[in-house]
């Protein structure tokens, strides 16, 4: 996965060192956007295709430099030149400088190529990291008694610890997806690449119906494997599972108020009768105690009626006897 950045590089310039007709050539981007204008066969492509997507993954496949998939000219051809050139043997260098969009840093990355005839492409690819600026503070060239471009030693001391060199291109290519894409994966930027390259055919919208498109954009996807799907399954697996324990709890729910509503009924039968029972022994306790009172009432006046009753027999008893 790549991860966004507000402040992204842009890219800012691009130039050509001792390559095809360019001696030394510069060309400035605007907010990263280049535009070259010229007649038909006057160079455009060509220049276009020695930039990107050459400089962003160092693939010098001839297919890669022609937007037709034409194999006709190498890349070497662009090295020693025409036929006419006179160039048994040629250093040049291709790079490009990219800038932060909001702040001051420079990054530049390219590409060393050295040709000799009969004997293929020496390559080297690299990236100068400290902000040093190419045709500013940094050269691709010595002067003796004209421009010299360097030797791959050459620019490695020059280099120094201020960036990287690389001489196989899996390498160049990690090192440009590191400073520039960050994607986790080479194969992610590797598709990202092939994307580029399909989608700058010439007559794109001409030859190619929707349904293409779809299908170039399909399959510059990367796939997912069985350990990226794993969170996904086990999201939906664990979906599911909540899903059933729901429904399950709804069923319980469900049925607990119906056990809810009978209970309730139940102790509502069972409130009453007590409170009925209460009610009846509140009033028998009430009669008790009435009744009880009226004895006690009674049971005083008998008191009363007794004592009278024993003061008479006593007299009567002394009366006798005198």
């Amino acid at each position: 996965m790549i991860k966004l950045d507000m402040n992204r590089w842009i890219m800012n310039r691009a130039g050509l060192i001792n390559f095809w007709y360019y001696d030394d050539e510069e060309f400035n981007f605007s907010d990263g956007k280049l535009l070259l204008r010229g007649a038909n066969g006057s160079g455009k492509s060509v220049t276009m295709q020695s930039f990107i997507p050459l400089l962003l993954d160092g693939n010098k496949s001839p297919d890669r430099l022609d937007p037709f998939g034409s194999r006709a000219r190498k890349l070497e051809n662009y090295v020693l030149g025409d036929e006419d050139s006179g160039k048994d043997e040629n250093i040049s260098y291709i790079y490009m400088e990219f800038k932060k969009e909001k702040t001051e840093n420079y990054l530049t990355i390219g590409m060393g190529l050295k040709a000799k005839k009969g004997k293929g492409l020496d390559f080297w690819g690299f990236a100068i990291t400290d902000g040093r600026r190419i045709g500013k503070d940094f050269f691709l060239y010595k002067k003796i008694d004209q421009k010299v471009p360097l030797s791959r030693r050459e620019l490695e001391n020059r280099i120094g610890d201020g960036g990287e060199v690389k001489t196989k291109q899996k390498d160049y290519m990690a090192m440009v997806n590191k400073y520039l894409f960050g994607f986790d994966e080479l194969e992610e930027y590797d598709e990202l690449i092939k994307l580029l390259v399909q989608l700058r055919t010439p007559k794109l919208s001409k030859e190619f119906r929707p349904t293409v498109i779809y299908e170039i954009l399909n399959n510059s996807l990367q796939p997912l494997s069985d350990e990226d799907l794993r969170p996904m399954s086990e999201a939906i697996e664990n979906m599911d599972n909540i899903k059933n324990k729901l429904e399950q709890l709804e069923v319980s729910n469900r049925e607990a108020k119906k056990l809810k509503k009978v209970y309730e009924a139940y102790n509502n039968f069972v409130l009453f009768e007590k409170a009925r029972d209460y009610v009846d022994s509140y009033d028998k306790l009430k009669s008790l105690i009435k009744e009880k009172s009226k004895l006690e009432d009674k049971k005083v006046i008998m008191k009363k009626k007794f004592q009278v009753l024993l003061k008479i027999s006593r007299n009567l008893r002394y009366n006798k006897i005198i």
